[in-house]
């Protein structure tokens, strides 16, 4: 992604909030049965989910590692880390504290 560990973590908080919306829509609009697409769609889901955090999280520490600035790429990963587990946080407080309905 950057070598800017705010834009990462919030590239993939604004993911996550995304697919949020998109899940709590469509509980409202989806059948209330369950059919044989509900497990597939959840896994696919979960992959998907799984390449994009990856890519957010690890292309550029991968990259800078692989030209031999390890360090930096150490630093990076730990760093977008943090930052994505300050915004965590954040929500969940949020969540709990009862602001936000």
């Amino acid at each position: 992604m950057t070598k800017n560990p705010i834009l990462n973590a919030v590239a993939a908080s604004l993911y996550i909030t995304g697919i949020g919306l998109f899940m709590n829509w469509g509980s409202h609009v989806a059948p209330k049965e369950d059919t044989w697409l509900a497990p597939i769609a959840v896994i696919s889901l979960f992959t998907l989910s799984a390449a994009v955090m990856g890519y957010l999280f690890c292309y550029m520490p991968f990259v800078l590692f692989v030209d031999g600035k390890k360090k930096a790429a150490v630093s990076l990963i730990l760093q977008t880390v943090g930052v994505f587990g300050v915004l965590t946080l954040i929500v969940l407080g949020l969540a709990f504290s009862g602001i936000v309905r």
